[in-house]
């Protein structure tokens, strides 16, 4: 993957995520710091990913060198240059935990109600233990 394409990536998965939404739901002060500090770290990552890494290499200009060198060494390294192949990136990763991740924002983004739904003996025994005044301690 070029870095271009990488920058591409960075750029849209910055925009899916709703760090608002997600702002909304922490209760303490030390989560909202940590969240801040969280946010202000993804956006330098992708800040950088987007001006660093995203521009292709200058190509090298070969005629200089030789000019100030010689032609010997200069053709001996853009020999080695030329035969480096650097190997495409795949990645392997993302598609293995994809589906993990979204299974988990179904769950991150459901209402008690909805949970209970899918789960009805874990509703009953709550409401059991709520009923007999046991509140896990």
């Amino acid at each position: 993957m070029s870095g271009k394409k990488v920058a591409e990536v960075a750029v849209k998965a910055g925009r899916a995520i709703d760090w608002d939404g997600m702002a909304k739901m922490l209760v303490s002060e030390e989560a909202r710091k940590e969240f801040a500090t969280l946010r202000r770290t993804f956006e330098d990552v992708n800040h950088q990913i987007q001006t660093k890494y995203s521009q292709e290499p200058q190509p090298i200009d070969w005629e200089y060198y030789r000019k100030g060198i010689g032609s010997k060494v200069v053709d001996m390294y853009k020999e080695a240059y030329d035969s480096i192949k650097i190997p495409k990136f795949v990645d392997t990763v993302t598609p293995e935990y994809k589906p993990k991740f979204d299974a988990l924002k179904k769950i991150s983004t459901m209402t008690a109600d909805e949970y209970f739904e899918k789960h009805p003996e874990l509703k009953q025994k709550f409401d059991d233990e709520i009923r007999n005044d046991y509140w896990g301690y």
